[in-house]
């Protein structure tokens, strides 16, 4: 299993994905997030491990797409972060503790995404998990508690 993720966030290289290829990379990753502008502090990473799915009709070349992602988002202000996690499975994102926010807000090159309520971790944790999808070759992390995206559990 090698360490190898594409990773897009910046308006200006959304088209053509970063690489997380190492552990250290995961820092530099969250820590650029911090560092930037406000409408930018959501990554999607696809692990280049995971298979990919062939969206088509049969005999025909088809587009091919990751049957996974991992979303992280980090808020500077309060030092906290989000998870969300999508495969065949579903859409599941962290559970944070009863007193975090309701509703936080999330930008990936300026997209805006709203979560549920009571979703935020600490960034130690955040970087942990990412750490985790990287090293596992693209499973979802066990080292943080996970909720329905939609569904109140």
């Amino acid at each position: 299993m090698s360490l190898r993720a594409e990773v897009r966030y910046r308006r200006d290289r959304i088209e053509i994905p970063d690489h997380l290829d190492s552990l250290e990379d995961v820092d530099v990753l969250i820590d650029e997030l911090l560092a930037g502008p406000v409408n930018e502090n959501l990554a999607q990473i696809i692990h280049l491990d995971r298979e990919v799915i062939v969206l088509g009709d049969p005999g025909r070349p088809g587009t091919e797409i990751p049957d996974h992602q991992l979303q992280v988002g980090v808020d500077k202000e309060l030092q906290v972060g989000v998870l969300l996690f999508i495969d065949r499975s579903g859409n599941v994102v962290t559970a944070g503790p009863a007193d975090s926010r309701n509703a936080p807000e999330y930008y990936l090159a300026g997209h805006w995404t709203q979560f549920r309520d009571q979703v935020e971790i600490p960034l130690g944790l955040v970087r942990e998990a990412v750490k985790e999808f990287l090293s596992s070759g693209g499973q979802r992390p066990t080292c943080v508690t996970w909720k329905n995206q939609y569904l109140d559990d």
